[in-house]
């Protein structure tokens, strides 16, 4: 089991990205492989707001193209979303606890976190070393 960070997303979708063929790859084996592979709404919602910038991508994607991209992933029978059950304060409670000096935009890593944790999940596919400092996650960089 494993989940895609919104990073692997963009490289994938990205041919100029040094990156791209490692993720491209990786979705592709993803979506037809046997594992139960996930994304979070965060995730998604992450990478339509970044492929669609003006600023990161040479050419920015419109909406539709990055929503239809998302549609396909989790039209792939090995691709879900993670999402919140009623255990998800009590979880997001201790991993506060844990890491007390949470704050700016590492809230939104806890978030994947969490989501990761409450559902047994231990994998994630990123660029981002800042889910190193989760001991509890198993961090699987695509170029390493």
């Amino acid at each position: 089991m494993l989940v895609f960070d919104t990073n692997i997303l963009l490289y994938a979708i990205d041919p100029g990205a040094d990156a791209h063929e490692a993720c491209r790859r990786m979705l592709d084996e993803a979506r037809t492989g046997p594992s139960p592979t996930y994304l979070t709404w965060n995730v998604c919602y992450e990478f339509m707001r970044v492929s669609t910038h003006p600023r990161v991508l040479p050419v920015p994607w419109r909406i539709d193209e990055a929503q239809l991209f998302l549609q396909m992933l989790l039209e792939s029978p090995a691709i879900s979303v993670l999402r919140p059950t009623e255990r998800h304060q009590a979880i997001l409670a201790q991993t506060i606890r844990e890491f007390p000096d949470i704050r700016g935009n590492f809230v939104y890593d806890v978030h994947t976190a969490v989501l990761m944790r409450e559902h047994g999940v231990s994998r994630i596919c990123t660029r981002d070393t800042g889910f190193y400092r989760f001991p509890f996650l198993t961090v699987v960089d695509p170029l390493r």
